[in-house]
């Protein structure tokens, strides 16, 4: 039978899913199926990672989210009303509504954020274009009406969502972890399925890999949480059941619905996304009128070698021809010409920018435009660790700016770029060796004297694992 998984949390569920991408690809190639999805909670973090691993396995990638649903708008922020917030699975049936899951993952974190990153019906009203929605776990609006409210709550809520979505891309989700709650609502779904014309999907919550694991994700859970295994008033899951299960299990535990199983197949098979991670897509800077953008960027790096050797040789020349030929070639001009601009601006307006560092001294063309201040030529420095035509990359300046102007630097770009065209770079924290026994000695309760005794044993090199 076939079957692909569409509930599906990574390790960029932080703290919350064990499953780390590569393990998780893995694992789904592993028991026999041949497409997952992703679908962490709240974030599309580790889409890129997912995507490139699943091609890499030979595994097709479905692109998805976890959202949260505000109980009112995702404005409304007031206590005890606004963060009883619900789930819904959003899965990228085409590039458009790739485009739009991650347009509302965006606002979720910049507008809606309280608690949770929250998106509303507004958003999904005028976003869901190229959408596939599942009415997610027992979190979710539906099932969460039905069990609190009635089954007729739930049944108006469902119509809410299939006036938004259309009745091709709106499946009510079924999941059996052993939990009551899940058990009492089964035949409520299947009803209203019945009574909509709508299709039912059968998930597993994935948040680890095996059923052996499910000890490992409770220590996480216990490390974001600051608590104890011990505690008893802590969050926790209440069966060992969230992990990728084989088709063979899907159907043991959902045979009186083979459509449902059917479905995540169809599902997965209408999810065609392309995600490309060989185009460059630089902003085109604004050069003087009546000139190229070469032209200007060459204009610039002479005056400067004017500037900083009083009589050039040829060889030196020849270097900066060399260095502006390849820049030309691969495209980066307009990327020059666009760090050259912020780094004058920043020196004109009283910003201390450091003197450059890394593989970027070692290029004439940024010592000329002043965006580095070290004399390759003086130094001996190698431009081809820099910019090397034989291995194409965008080329990395690492700048520093004083920290009370690394703003105003900032708000520069954005003005002049557009804050469309200007993002800043997320990075995520990983526990290393000694961290991560104390955070887990702490989480499982054991006294801090045997746990740092056991940390300070990890010797401080680099790369050690455990």
């Amino acid at each position: 039978m076939q079957f692909c998984h569409l509930h599906t949390h990574t390790e960029y569920s932080l703290l919350d899913g064990e499953a780390s991408v590569k393990k998780l690809v893995a694992r789904v190639k592993e028991l026999g199926m041949n497409s997952c999805a992703i679908t962490d909670h709240g974030n599309m973090f580790g889409v890129a990672d997912f995507y490139q691993e699943c091609r890499a396995q030979g595994i097709k990638p479905v692109i998805g989210c976890e959202v949260y649903v505000a109980p009112r708008t995702r404005f409304d922020k007031i206590h005890d009303i606004d963060n009883k917030n619900c789930h819904l699975i959003l899965l990228a049936e085409n590039q458009k509504g790739y485009k739009n899951l991650m347009y509302m993952v965006s606002c979720a974190n910049i507008e809606g954020f309280y608690y949770k990153p929250r998106v509303d019906m507004e958003l999904l009203r005028e976003h869901h274009e190229g959408l596939i929605a599942l009415s997610a776990c027992i979190a979710g609006q539906v099932p969460r009406a039905m069990l609190d409210i009635g089954y007729d709550e739930g049944k108006k809520i469902a119509q809410q969502y299939l006036e938004i979505f259309g009745k091709d891309n709106y499946f009510l989700e079924i999941q059996d972890h052993g939990i009551a709650d899940q058990k009492k609502i089964i035949p409520m779904l299947r009803r209203l399925a019945d009574e909509l014309g709508v299709g039912m999907v059968a998930t597993n919550d994935i948040h680890y890999l095996t059923k052996e694991d499910a000890r490992y994700q409770d220590v996480l859970m216990c490390i974001q949480m600051e608590k104890t295994v011990n505690d008893t008033d802590r969050m926790r899951f209440e069966t060992e059941e969230f992990y990728i299960k084989s088709p063979e299990e899907m159907e043991k535990l959902f045979p009186y619905a083979p459509d449902a199983l059917e479905n995540t197949v169809k599902i997965a098979e209408r999810c065609n996304v392309e995600l490309d991670f060989g185009s460059q897509h630089l902003p085109t800077f604004k050069v003087p009128d009546g000139m190229e953008a070469f032209e200007y960027l060459s204009k610039l790096c002479n005056e400067g070698l004017e500037k900083h050797y009083e009589s050039a040789p040829d060889e030196l020349r020849e270097r900066l021809e060399y260095e502006l030929g390849i820049i030309k070639n691969m495209g980066f001009v307009d990327y020059f010409l666009i760090v050259r601009d912020f780094i004058h601006f920043a020196k004109t307006h009283g910003v201390a920018v450091g003197p450059g560092r890394g593989s970027a001294a070692g290029s004439i063309v940024a010592y000329t435009l002043g965006i580095t201040n070290i004399d390759p030529i003086r130094y001996n420095l190698i431009f081809e660790r820099f910019l090397n035509p034989e291995r194409v990359s965008m080329p990395d300046i690492d700048i520093d700016f004083e920290p009370s102007g690394r703003q105003k630097v900032i708000d520069y770009v954005v003005e002049q770029y557009g804050a469309e065209q200007v993002a800043q770079i997320v990075t995520f924290g990983t526990m290393k060796a000694k961290l991560a026994i104390r955070d887990v000695g702490r989480a499982l309760d054991i006294p801090y004297a045997d746990v740092d005794r056991v940390a300070k044993l990890i010797p401080k090199e680099l790369n050690i694992t455990i």
